[in-house]
């Protein structure tokens, strides 16, 4: 693989297509460090049109780094509800503290100490210090290994310690030193908008005169990649209970998808069961008791694809008399039906209660 010949010519181009091409987004307007670092944040894992307005919301919410680290965790979960991947949210605002902290309320200024902050890779800390504070250091996250893998024709898989050495190597070599914050906004816009995964718009591409994987019309056998994420399958069954305008709530606390967010009452089953094998659990019995006076119907079942996760509910609606008592009630926080809307929940919990 010879890339020393063009890297500076690639570069160039590169960024001149950037400039007539790119999209006008909010974080680009102000490259202010919290601003960059939210909307890069928010970027992982989400695309541009659905991430926007979250960014507009969260940076209303948060305008800068000291409100988003004296803010309860629940507010910061319920304004990134929906978005996925909650971990990325936790870590934000663990990092808010540690700026606070550590940094005296400051953004820091250096790739090292970027780096340190809590959920931040070396992705989101090239991308921050190259863009704020012009730093050479290159990103390589999807988009760009994408891109490299085609311009270069390179076939050694993405996701091997080799494959990952020989592309830091590849977005190195390219980039230009002199405008590095520029040069990987413009990489990272080339994969999203021309260089896509599956119908990549090669006639557009302005590297076209330099793309292997084009000359050899193979460019859908790029990226490589040596595995393949293997999706767990899970079963849940969920009891939505009523009570004289009351309804019952846990917070999940364990390592697990969803940490800190609410949800109702919960029994996880090996297989997907029907209600009356259910009624027949030790978990169900211990919900509700055979004293307690209980309407229950089956609402709604619902399929809810994550990353490494295929989660299969259903969800029961559960009337208790004024008379009952919730027995369970113990682990699980009552509140006001009409308050649930307050609390974060997970996409799956939220498009229950929209459909209901």
């Amino acid at each position: 693989m010879n890339i020393k010949e063009n890297d500076k010519l690639i570069s160039r181009v590169l960024q001149n297509w950037y400039q007539k091409n790119k999209r006008h987004l909010p974080w680009r307007e102000t490259p202010e460090a919290y601003f960059v670092w939210i909307s890069e944040i928010i970027l992982q894992q989400t695309r541009v049109n659905q991430g926007y307005n979250y960014f507009l919301r969260f940076t209303e919410r948060f305008p800068d780094i000291k409100s988003l680290a004296e803010a309860p965790e629940d507010d910061v979960l319920k304004i990134w509800q929906g978005l996925g991947y909650y971990s990325r949210a936790r870590n934000l605002h663990a990092a808010a503290k540690q700026i606070m902290e550590k940094f005296h309320g400051v953004f820091p200024t250096s790739y090292p100490d970027i780096l340190s902050l809590k959920g931040i890779g070396e992705y989101t800390a090239a991308a921050v210090s190259s863009i704020v504070y012009n730093l050479p250091h290159p990103v390589v996250d999807g988009n760009v290994y994408r891109v490299l893998s085609r311009l270069f024709a390179i076939e050694t898989p993405i996701d091997t310690h080799g494959g990952k050495k020989i592309f830091a190597e590849a977005a190195q070599s390219i980039l230009d030193e002199q405008n590095p914050g520029t040069h990987n906004q413009a990489i990272m816009e080339l994969g999203a908008l021309v260089c896509t995964p599956q119908q990549p718009k090669c006639t557009e591409c302005p590297l076209q005169p330099f793309c292997l994987a084009l000359e050899r019309k193979t460019p859908l056998a790029f990226p490589v990649k040596k595995g393949k994420t293997t999706q767990k399958e899970r079963f849940f069954n969920y009891f939505h209970i009523q009570q004289n305008g009351f309804t019952y709530l846990i917070k999940r606390t364990k390592a697990d998808i969803w940490k800190n967010l609410y949800e109702f009452p919960l029994i996880e089953t090996n297989t997907q069961r029907d209600l009356l094998s259910l009624q027949s659990d030790d978990e169900f019995t211990r919900l509700f008791p055979s004293s307690a006076n209980v309407f229950l119907t089956h609402k709604l079942r619902l399929r809810h694809v994550l990353s490494h996760r295929i989660i299969h509910a259903d969800f029961y609606f559960v009337e208790l008399d004024s008379k009952t008592v919730f027995d369970a009630g113990a682990k699980y926080l009552k509140i006001k039906s009409a308050e649930l809307f307050k609390y974060p929940v997970s996409r799956l919990i939220h498009k229950y209660l929209e459909t209901i």
